[in-house]
């Protein structure tokens, strides 16, 4: 634990086992609290320019877009931003991400009490404002692991769902009565100020930098290791299949909401406000009963049932006649979604090392906005061309059908790997590193002719090892002449970058190692060589 935990004070201290245990550590809480502050800003920004848009434009297809706008940057920029967050000091990070959504806010406030909003402007500062919550998600996802013991990380994002929906009430709160007193100009004003309080409190927060004795890796290269890890990864692959689902259908409810509220008996911005806080208070008291409902039920269990009850929510929000109706099924809609969203976040992280977490979870988080984005903008088509009821239906069944569809051909059958560091890897020396030219590692293994078929099995296991660690490319060779010898190969851009997997190493790398060694009947180990790849290309001078 961080050496500032003993700074911010001893603190509460929940039952080892509650869901609020994560609170008992001060780091966490403190920084629990600026996430809440956050979000809380996020909801008010949402729930004003989704607001205002209905007061520039009445076509549903502009109002979702609003949705898009938000949720289309960290899309974009997730990858980027995560691979960021893995090699600069997150701390840092995390207060610039703040200082740029405080000056969105403040930009948003003097253009609407400029009097000069449009409904492309708007669309064009909410982008701008999505662009800080694209920076600001990946480093707090890579943060949490950094402050919580393992067993406590399913609770503790947890938390962070509490969190998100808390601010789901507080935010459409203070958003709906700035609104109905000041304007929504306010609404802004004072997303900027909790931005700033926010930023003072992570300042606060005195993080050990995390020591990087090879350098820090260049963006580019970090964001293709980031791709290469989940493109590895059967398990986090599947996630992603599941979350983009499930946040592609489900959008609709958010993304139309101001136009169903606009539609129910007495409807205005208070019903909105009333929609959303009720989903919200869903979503809170779900998450105080995911430790029962894990025991009960497997991940793909509970996704299979939250996304079930969030379309039987959203079905009844579409048909229903006044808020009477609409607010017990937008509860439920809550409660459906922290349970889906939850399981497959907890899923993901435990999916992913230290080192390369914040791209993990940024990928995990472009599947969320991706789908959201393009969610909306379908959703909102689809009610344009026909009705707002006919678009959520339509969402409804095809999010439950599609959801169940990949349950059972995509079953997540894998064992959780240990992802505990390991130093059972001897890191190599050279006298004269090479600065320049690929690295190629060669191992040669000889095993009895008849397990050929068994190794080359487990060695398709080490090419998703080897590639998740970033490597740049992996054979497996066969000599011609003797049957019985087989020579793995493995290409890194530099030596640098060679000795980087060396730090990657985990305790099942380890023990996919000694699966290898297994198979060798050699009388000496295996003999491994590194070369550098040297150009051919002499400089004439003509």
């Amino acid at each position: 634990m961080p050496d500032s935990e003993t700074s911010l004070g001893k603190g509460l201290h929940p039952p080892p086992g509650s869901p609020l245990a994560p609170l008992g550590l001060p780091v966490f809480r403190m920084l629990w609290l600026t996430w809440l502050a956050a979000n809380i800003c996020m909801w008010m920004n949402d729930v004003a320019a989704a607001w205002m848009m209905t007061s520039l434009t009445t076509s549903p297809i502009w109002v979702a877009l609003v949705q898009t706008a938000s949720t289309l940057p960290v899309f974009l920029l997730g990858l980027p931003s995560g691979a960021l967050a893995d090699i600069l000091d997150r701390k840092r990070f995390f207060l610039i991400t703040q200082f740029w959504v405080a000056a969105v806010a403040v930009l948003l406030c003097v253009t609407i009490l400029s009097d000069v909003m449009t409904p492309m402007l708007l669309l064009a500062l909410t982008f701008a404002n999505g662009i800080g919550l694209a920076l600001r998600w990946p480093v707090f996802a890579a943060i949490v692991p950094e402050l919580v013991p393992r067993h406590q990380l399913p609770a503790a994002l947890a938390l962070n769902g509490i969190s998100m929906n808390a601010s789901r009430i507080v935010g459409p709160l203070l958003a709906g009565a700035l609104i109905a007193t000041l304007g929504s100009a306010y609404v802004f004003l004072l997303n900027a100020a909790l931005s700033l309080v926010a930023a003072w409190v992570i300042s606060r927060w005195h993080r050990v930098p995390t020591h990087q004795p090879l350098g820090r890796e260049k963006l580019l290269g970090a964001m293709r290791v980031g791709l290469q890890f989940v493109g590895q990864s059967s398990h986090l692959k599947g996630v992603l299949v599941r979350i983009s689902l499930f946040f592609f259908h489900s959008t609709a409810l958010l993304a139309l909401l101001p136009l169903v509220a606009r539609g129910l008996q007495g409807g205005g911005a208070g019903t909105f406000t009333l929609l959303l806080a009720s989903m919200g208070a869903g979503a809170i008291v779900a998450a105080l009963f995911l430790p029962r409902l894990r025991q009960r039920w497997s991940r793909d269990g509970l996704v299979a049932r939250g996304t079930t009850l969030q379309a039987v929510a959203m079905a009844v929000v579409a048909f229903s006649p006044d808020a009477l109706v609409a607010v017990p099924a937008m509860f439920a809609a809550g409660m459906a979604w922290i349970t889906t969203a939850n399981s497959l976040s907890v899923s993901a992280q435990l999916g992913l090392p230290d080192w390369v977490r914040a791209r993990g979870m940024s990928m995990y988080q472009m599947a969320i906005m991706g789908a959201s984005a393009a969610g909306a903008a379908i959703w909102g088509q689809v009610a344009t061309l026909s009705t707002v009821q006919t678009s959520l239906l339509i969402a409804s069944a095809t999010g439950a059908i599609s959801m169940l569809l990949v349950n059972r051909l995509m079953s997540d059958t894998s064992v959780e790997e240990d992802l505990t560091p390991s130093s059972q890897f001897k890191v190599p020396v050279a006298d004269a590193p090479p600065t320049t030219g690929h690295v190629i590692a060669t191992i040669e293994f000889q095993i009895d002719p008849a397990r050929a078929d068994d190794f080359r099995a487990l060695m398709q296991k080490s090419r998703r090892s080897r590639l998740s660690h970033g490597a740049l490319s992996w054979e497996l060779l066969r000599d011609i002449s003797d049957p019985g010898r087989f020579t793995e190969q493995i290409i890194d851009e530099s030596w640098t970058d060679h000795l980087r997997r060396f730090e990657r190493v985990t305790a099942a790398d380890a023990a996919l190692r000694d699966r290898k060694l297994a198979f060798h009947i050699g009388d000496s180990p295996p003999v491994v060589r590194r070369r550098v790849v040297e150009s051919t290309i002499r400089n004439t001078g003509q």
